[in-house]
């Protein structure tokens, strides 16, 4: 049923966000050199490693790390970085991610290949056997100002009220962060 609800969401989340998808793919092609999309290297269920896209907004040649551990993140940000990151749009190509099955709507965001220490409390805590998600219940309570022994926490609780509901309540939670835009840092 989770599956068949991620392709339902997904496929109408991308007709109903088409011409937006259209005007970020042309504002990241004409403001900065290089790829509309960065595609990173996430590990999803059962710690697989996939090709997660997001839309560009890092110059070509940041280091592959998280952002709070660049020393100045907005020196590498493009000219309309900023302002997708902060409104998530950067994170709409993930639709595909979903679509192909590598995620869900909702569950723990993927880590990147190189957070092992964030791979390693999911892996002892059986997180990672969850897809990872677009959204998540760490994301609706913290997004990036958590540490992550408290991401894994949060994702431990979502694993043990895992439920259609729930879900349907991350989402909800999910729309009204990222139009308050609470909790980005960059």
């Amino acid at each position: 049923m989770k599956r068949l609800f991620d392709l339902a969401l997904a496929i109408v989340i991308a007709a109903v966000l088409l011409i937006p998808i259209l005007l970020v793919a042309i504002s990241v092609r004409f403001t900065s050199k290089g790829p509309i999309l960065y595609w990173s290297d996430r590990v999803g269920a059962n710690n697989e490693i996939f090709k997660m896209p997001k839309f560009r907004s890092m110059r070509v040649g940041t280091p592959a790390v998280a952002t709070h551990l660049l020393s100045n993140p907005d020196v590498y940000l493009t000219p309309v970085g900023s302002f997708l990151r902060k409104s998530s749009l950067d994170e709409l190509p993930q639709l595909w991610s979903i679509l192909k099955g590598d995620m869900s709507v909702v569950g723990p965001r993927p880590a990147l290949f190189n957070q092992h220490d964030l791979v390693d409390l999911r892996t002892r805590a059986g997180v990672h056997r969850l897809v990872p998600g677009l959204t998540g219940w760490a994301q609706v309570n913290g997004r990036d100002e958590l540490p992550i022994p408290q991401k894994v926490a949060l994702d431990i609780e979502y694993m043990r009220r895992k439920s259609f509901f729930f879900d349907i309540r991350i989402i909800f939670l999910t729309a009204l962060k990222v139009l308050a835009r609470d909790n980005v840092s960059h």
